[in-house]
This record gives structure tokens, C-alpha cells and sequence, in this order.
């Protein structure tokens, strides 16, 4: 796990702080890992057993607590499996294959079959909406309905907060913190727990640098499920116009949602994403 890690007391400290979550998750839940060719994923499964299957792909620096404040509302009528991304700071392996190939779909349906899913729905945010819609394009048959919150692959990756990142970050973790708050937008009151857990984990945590592929137009007439997708109109990591844009143009059956004042980090969704997924 060291290699995704600056030291091997981050990474104890991230993991020590995660095995917390975890133990006062808001919903019973199962810890299963599944072994696939890129080593073993663990996923947090919730929810009635004989429910519609739900997949869960959290974003880059963070892992299945991403979905804590969403969990008690959706895992009521389906069966969530909350993955653990294989290469980011969850209990999944370190592994970080080219996200330009198949590598990913072929760990997803590993994935799937260790799980005994045939199909799901599928909730993606950031780099994991990427997945999700990289998983969807080629697996068109096996994704039922498809939710994206701040996908990266559609619209212009923006390179600014790299910018402030490393201006920032001889500040230590005041400059970490700081930096975070810029890129995610959650420098409010109201968000700083989750703040300060997000800048905990950029201290320690080596975050991917390999820009996201962008997905061509033919790919995208693939998506026939019903798609939705929620940007925020001031990330600053993807040019949320130019995913609009996008999906408007190659996806014309999909809903779109633009929220003018919010950044990168959408939170607050799980009924408009409930509501979508229930449909």
C-alpha cells in the first residue's frame, strides 16, 4: 500500500481513521472483498438482499465514506455495493492500471461476477462517474440506469487548482487545507468536517496525475440507458459547460442538472439521485 502513500504512518493514519467509519457506518452492512486480476476490491454491501443492485464509485483521495450521508436513504430500496476504487486510500489494492485501455471494465467485471451481478445501476462521482461512464460505454447491456455526479471524461479537465495545489503546498497542512477548499468548493461552516478529512488525506495520499481520457461522441451515443448528470457550475476541475454541452448534444435522452454556485464537490443529492434511480 506504500506506494500510494507518502509514508508508510500516513497511510496507518488514513486507514486507522477510515476502520472508524466504517465501524459507525448509519446502516447494517457486509465487508466483502472480492479478488479480481488487479487484486482484491473491497466493497461495503447494504440493504435488502432480494433489492435492485446499486453500484457505488466514489471519486480520487477517498474511498466508501464518500457515500455516508446517502446510504440510509438509498440502501431502503436497493442493494448498494460501495466500492472501494483499486489505487485510492480505501482497503482496496494499490493497483493503478491505464485508465486509456480496458483495464478498469475488465476489474469491474470481475467485480460484478465475484458479486454475482449480471446488471446494475450505477452511481459514479469524479473519477469514478469516469468509470462509470468508461464501464458504461462498453458494457452498454449490463448498466440499467446511470447517475454522474461531477464526471470527469466529457467536459475540459481545468489544470488551475495543480497551480494552487503546489503554490500551496510549502504551507504544510494549513496549505493542504487551503488548497483542498479551493479545488473542492467546501470552504463553508457547514462543510469543514468533511474539509479537514479530505486535507488529512491529501497529506499523506499520492493522488493519480494521469489526466482522465476524454470519451469520444460515438462512445457516448452508446449510453441507451437513462442517464442523468449534476455538475456544479464553478468546479474547478471540469469545464462543467462544456460537459453540458456535451451530453446534451451525444446523450439527448439523458437529465442534466447544473448547479450555478457549487464547485467540484456536489453534496446534499441523494433524493434527486433517489428520485432518477427509482424513475
Amino acid at each position: 500500500m506504500s506506494t500510494i502513500y507518502k509514508s508508510e504512518a500516513g497511510a496507518s493514519e488514513i486507514q486507522r481513521r477510515y476502520q472508524e467509519v466504517l465501524r459507525t457506518w448509519p446502516v447494517p452492512a457486509e465487508h466483502v472483498r472480492v479478488p479480481t486480476r488487479e487484486g482484491e476490491t473491497f466493497v461495503l454491501v447494504s440493504g435488502p438482499i432480494d433489492a435492485p443492485p446499486l453500484l457505488l464509485l466514489h471519486g480520487s483521495g477517498a474511498n466508501t465514506a464518500a457515500w455516508r450521508d446517502d446510504i440510509t436513504s438509498w440502501s431502503r430500496h436497493f442493494r448498494t455495493y460501495a466500492l472501494d476504487l483499486i489505487g485510492e486510500p480505501g482497503l482496496s489494492a494499490p493497483s493503478r492500471p491505464p485508465l486509456a485501455s480496458d483495464a478498469h471494465a475488465l476489474w469491474l467485471d470481475d467485480v460484478l461476477e465475484g458479486l454475482g451481478i449480471t446488471s446494475a445501476s450505477i452511481v459514479g462521482m469524479s473519477l469514478g462517474g469516469w468509470l462509470a461512464l468508461d464501464y458504461a460505454t462498453r458494457r452498454p447491456e449490463r448498466v440499467t440506469r446511470l447517475a454522474l455526479l461531477c464526471p470527469g471524461g466529457l467536459g475540459r479537465q481545468k489544470m488551475g487548482w495543480l497551480v494552487t495545489a503546489l503554490l500551496l503546498h510549502p504551507f504544510g497542512r494549513r496549505g493542504v487545507r487551503r488548497s483542498v477548499g479551493a479545488i473542492t468548493g467546501l470552504d463553508t461552516p457547514q462543510a469543514r468536517p468533511i474539509l479537514d478529512q479530505v486535507a488529512l488525506t491529501f497529506t499523506h495520499f499520492k493522488p493519480r496525475t494521469e489526466r482522465l481520457p476524454l470519451f469520444s461522441d460515438d462512445a457516448l451515443h452508446r449510453l441507451t440507458m437513462p442517464v442523468l448528470v449534476t455538475v456544479g457550475g464553478r468546479d474547478a476541475m471540469f469545464d462543467s459547460e462544456g460537459t453540458t454541452r456535451r451530453v446534451r448534444q451525444c446523450v439527448p435522452h439523458a437529465t442534466v442538472n447544473l448547479l450555478p454556485e457549487v464547485g467540484h464537490a456536489i453534496l446534499g443529492q441523494a433524493d434527486s439521485v433517489l428520485a432518477f434511480l427509482r424513475g
